[in-house]
């Protein structure tokens, strides 16, 4: 039986929409309302301690509560609480961030455009791409390539992107010039019999023959995470990137690196590029760009684009694209501090000194009888969870097994992220060795409460 709401939570749900929920069943459980956190630690307000083991939404890099990054943001709503960056209008943060950007930069950068979220980035991608083609007098090469469970956003244009079904279903998407090609998942997609090497082969070859049928002339861009996040962690086999580059480079369709979720150390890189030799034209940023602290996006841009655009706006009059809080002062100041203290305390350093703990962790749950695949990229993985380990079958989605054991987790104080039936972690890049094995702890009695629970349903 469900504990009875607290008037907070009450008030909750007579007035938030909450997003990415089962809106029919919150009303059963009542929301877990967050009051403060502290390091790795979230506290709700009964009191209740969890690891936070998804640094919210990939993206409290640094964890909760961080002194630097709190004075940031006060000496910056002191000095400027808000300006923009409309009319050629500019602010020193704003400046210093984009410098920054474009020294730690995987790829040769010129300019900086600053969002205010991941989503408003990829969906500038898409305008920039489809400007830069009317420019230079390509108006038919306009389609975006994106991927089969690829996520990229909840805007009309980057959730048309997004290759998760719940993302399109009764929203009317996605809209015209996005086309999706394989999920680069060996694991879930190999047919029987196929050696990923075969695997890699086919789904090259699947892309070359989408190209080729739709008309290289006709597609713009392929957008790409590096490693694919809310997909379910999906780590594409080696050598996937330099192969699916040769095809783009000759039709002439350029790479956008979607590094929301995979930028700044996260992967034992500064970029998830780096991890996987992957090498973007365009890159957009955002999450760990300020550890969450305040919402700031950005895509960085090479110079020849940028010279397009210059020319264009000598055409038109003007560049007719940008936000109201794109280049929020508080957001650039938060990033700075943020990149150096990425910096000063060696994060990447540390980062990779504690990968092998959580991969050896991640590696002991492979053996549990409910998990089919543990898979991670440093310091992002996700345990997926299958009904027979030896035929890979998944639960009936209808099942909630996965959103089942993310609760029974949140019950021994720890919390993950269900995405379907794969359990994804991400958790603060400040976590020690100690809190780690602390929550794999955490994880496995859940995982055992889960196979219990499963046994017991019949399912």
């Amino acid at each position: 039986m469900n504990a009875p709401l607290s008037n907070l939570q009450t008030r909750d749900l007579a007035s938030v929409l909450h997003p990415y929920t089962p809106l029919h069943k919150i009303h059963e459980t009542g929301p877990m309302i967050i009051d403060h956190g502290k390091g790795v630690f979230v506290y709700d307000t009964q009191g209740n301690e969890y690891i936070e083991g998804m640094s919210g939404l990939w993206c409290a890099g640094l964890g909760f509560g961080d002194e630097e990054l709190v004075q940031a943001a006060h000496e910056q709503m002191q000095a400027l609480p808000y300006y923009h960056q409309f009319g050629g209008k500019g602010t020193e943060p704003a400046i210093e961030l984009a410098e920054k950007l474009k020294e730690l930069a995987p790829v040769p950068i010129s300019k900086v455009f600053y969002t205010s979220s991941g989503s408003e980035a990829n969906d500038t991608q898409v305008k920039l791409a489809w400007y830069y083609n009317n420019a230079i007098g390509r108006p038919e090469k306009k389609k975006i390539i994106s991927r089969i469970k690829a996520y990229h956003g909840v805007t009309l244009m980057t959730a048309s992107l997004t290759g998760l079904p719940a993302n399109h279903r009764d929203f009317d998407l996605p809209l015209d010039r996005v086309l999706h090609t394989d999920c680069p998942h060996y694991y879930r997609f190999g047919e029987g019999g196929e050696s990923e090497a075969e695997f890699l082969t086919r789904i090259v070859q699947n892309l070359r023959d989408l190209i080729e049928r739709e008309g290289g002339d006709t597609i713009a861009a392929m957008i790409a995470e590096p490693v694919l996040g809310a997909g379910g962690v999906i780590v594409p086999p080696a050598g996937y990137y330099p192969a699916i580059q040769e095809v783009l480079d000759e039709h002439d369709i350029y790479l956008i690196g979607d590094e929301v979720i995979t930028g700044m150390c996260r992967t034992g890189n500064w970029w998830g590029s780096e991890t996987m030799n992957m090498k973007p034209t365009t890159i957009s940023v955002a999450k760990q760009l300020t550890s969450a602290y305040a919402p700031l996006g950005a895509v960085l841009i090479p110079e020849f684009m940028v010279e397009v655009l210059e020319a264009q706006s000598a055409k038109i009059g003007t560049f007719g694209h940008g936000f109201t809080y794109g280049g929020h002062p508080l957001g650039c100041a938060v990033g700075v501090k943020t990149l150096e203290i990425y910096q000063s305390r060696n994060i990447l350093a540390h980062v990779r000194s504690i990968v092998p703990t959580f991969e050896a962790r991640l590696a002991k749950l492979a053996d549990h009888p409910l998990v089919g695949e543990v898979r991670n990229s440093g310091l992002v993985g996700g345990i997926e969870l299958v009904a027979d380990k030896a035929q890979k079958t998944p639960f009936a989605p209808a099942a909630g097994v996965g959103p089942t054991c993310s609760r029974l987790l949140e019950g021994h104080g720890a919390i993950s992220r269900a995405l379907g039936d794969t359990l994804a972690l991400c958790p603060p890049m400040v976590i020690t060795a100690d809190q780690l094995n602390t929550l794999f702890d955490r994880i496995e009695k859940a995982l055992d409460e889960t196979e219990h629970w499963v046994s017991n349903e019949g399912l």
